[in-house]
């Protein structure tokens, strides 16, 4: 299957479309927004070394605080990246090292229409084709993407993906992700990076990290949701 397909377009029975949730642990609603006061950064340690991301707290405020529950639960220690195309995106936040996906909270609701465009070094939340289907994934933009930004609430072909903060250190270690090579592993088709990338722990800068990974119970078979594709030019 090519590696560079249709942006925003949603191709629902493609097995290299990337999970986006397992059956949700809980139906609680997301904390409330974040304080815009000052925006929080979370350093995400990888096995490929650190990356530390400022979260637009005043611009994206539901899912900033949807990510920083999964920071704050120890969710993402043990998850990788794994999804690696040069050029366009690094994607992870949900599959662990056997490349089976974690549990989630509710999806959070799409806020794609914040102004903020997908523009090289901004994370986004990635999601299925439905705008409000993002859940703990994210990736982190290579490029200047446009055609990632919102166009209008039309469908989900043209709400985009939801920028909620940028890479401010670390970007190098972006880069050398990317770089890695790819194959087809577990229920991909392509793209996963070999060595598989790790994050080892994720923390709030100036708080108190979490005590221990998240335990997760094994995970409902999912079918696969699609994420954002490169289009053809």
């Amino acid at each position: 299957m090519p590696k560079y397909l249709l942006t925003a377009l949603f191709l629902f029975a493609a097995p290299l479309a990337v999970a986006q949730t397992a059956k949700p642990a809980a139906t609680t609603p997301a904390p409330a927004p974040t304080s815009a006061a000052a925006n929080p950064e979370v350093t995400l340690h990888t096995s490929q070394g650190d990356i530390t991301l400022e979260l637009y707290a005043d611009k994206s405020p539901k899912s900033v605080a949807n990510f920083l529950r999964y920071v704050h639960e120890g969710f993402y220690a043990g998850t990788v990246f794994h999804r690696v195309i040069p050029g366009y995106l690094i994607q992870g936040g949900l599959y662990t090292a056997e490349l089976q996906p974690r549990r989630t909270h509710s999806p959070v609701p799409s806020e794609a229409d914040n102004g903020l465009s997908n523009l090289r070094g901004t994370v986004a939340v990635a999601r299925g084709a439905d705008p409000n289907s993002g859940t703990s994934q994210f990736f982190v933009n290579l490029v200047d993407d446009r055609r990632l930004d919102y166009v209008g609430n039309q469908s989900g072909l043209t709400w985009g993906y939801t920028v909620f903060g940028k890479v401010i250190k670390g970007m190098d270690v972006v880069d050398k992700i990317a770089a890695l090579p790819t194959h087809a592993q577990g229920p991909f088709a392509a793209d996963v990076p070999t060595p598989l990338v790790v994050i080892e722990s994720a923390s709030v800068i100036g708080e108190e990290a979490p005590a221990a990974p998240a335990t997760v119970a094994k995970p409902a078979p999912v079918k696969p949701a699609p994420a954002p594709r490169k289009s053809k030019k």
